[in-house]
């Protein structure tokens, strides 16, 4: 197996590694219940799109945590709302 004829000094080395840092994620807000989204990206936590319900996240969930999953939406909501109207 070939081994280096001669040492890689820090420099040489750093300047390598400059290009393996990772990016921020540029994450946005969804306008319908404010968490946190990446960009042209449907929501997970409510199913919207462009204000537009695209997934029914309910439809999955059993009965009890359908009701737990709609209180939760419906308080976030009246949340969004009463930021707006301020």
């Amino acid at each position: 197996m070939p081994l280096p004829k001669q040492k890689h000094t820090k420099s040489h080395r750093n300047r390598r590694r400059s290009h393996h840092a990772l990016k921020v994620l540029k994450l946005a807000s969804c306008p319908k219940c404010g968490q946190a989204v990446l960009p042209h990206q449907v929501c997970r936590n409510c199913g919207s799109y462009q204000n537009r319900e695209v997934i029914d996240i309910l439809a999955k969930l059993t009965k009890k945590e359908q009701k737990k999953k709609a209180k939760e939406l419906e308080t976030q909501e009246h949340e969004q709302e009463h930021k707006e109207e301020k």
